[in-house]
């Protein structure tokens, strides 16, 4: 199958990470996955939430905020004013849910993290674009506490990258851009660990239910992009 962009099926967008995008957060990243960007802030608060405080076995929190610029899209979307729609708050949680199976919470100390992450433009895979720049851009603001000795490295626990896998024309497709992501007949994004372990996954058949075999072939071309997206997330932080 020929896409679009003239990439095979198995072939990722090409994946930039710009690190300290931003100079007031505590850590930035601006992920590019072809053409959809998403900025990635990163806020570390000396506090937790009320219904965290004077736990018996305290621990620190993650959570996440998702929104989309009004010309990220073709036409402009309006600004969520008072309350955010159902999709905003689904990946919101998503990203939030994700990027906290990064962490060992226990070992955060009584801290708030707060890891917004806004679409400058869309163009396919919001979502798990999101989701691998909230990474570098939580290890970013992490690493100063850690090399002064206020965390201990361990309270990284996992590497968390994520993609969009799809079936168009009965093709399975690795990281779809929007114009195939309308046109799929399944539409799946896939959260992982850099050891292949499943952090989520949502999948749904968009025009007729699929396989067993069609699940595990697109869990297997999910697993092959975080594999590779895992090295370029790696060589970021190292070297920034």
């Amino acid at each position: 199958m020929k896409r679009a962009d003239g990439r095979s099926p198995n072939e990722l967008r090409p994946i930039t990470f710009i690190p300290h995008f931003t100079k007031m957060a505590e850590g930035s990243v601006l992920a590019k996955f072809g053409e959809t960007h998403v900025l990635c802030n990163v806020t570390i608060d000396e506090s937790l939430p009320p219904w965290l405080r004077n736990q018996p076995e305290p621990h620190g929190w993650l959570t996440a905020e998702y929104a989309m610029l009004p010309r990220s899209t073709q036409q402009r979307t309006r600004r969520e004013k008072r309350w955010p729609k159902g999709r905003t708050q689904e990946i919101s949680r998503l990203i939030g849910r994700s990027l906290r199976m990064a962490l060992d919470l226990s070992l955060l100390g009584e801290r708030t993290i707060t890891v917004d992450c806004d679409v400058l433009q869309a163009d396919g895979g919001t979502r798990t674009t999101a989701i691998c720049g909230g990474w570098v851009a939580l290890q970013l603001a992490l690493k100063p506490l850690i090399e002064a000795g206020e965390l201990p490295t361990t309270v990284n626990a996992h590497q968390i990258a994520a993609i969009s896998v799809g079936v168009v024309d009965g093709v399975p497709l690795l990281d779809l851009p929007y114009v195939e992501d309308v046109a799929a007949d399944v539409d799946m994004n896939v959260v992982m660990t850099a050891e292949s372990l499943l952090v989520e996954v949502q999948g749904t058949g968009e025009k007729a239910p699929f396989s067993r075999t069609e699940f595990d072939q697109l869990l297997a071309l999910a697993e092959r992009g975080i594999g590779q997206i895992t090295a370029v997330q790696e060589q970021i932080v190292s070297s920034s």
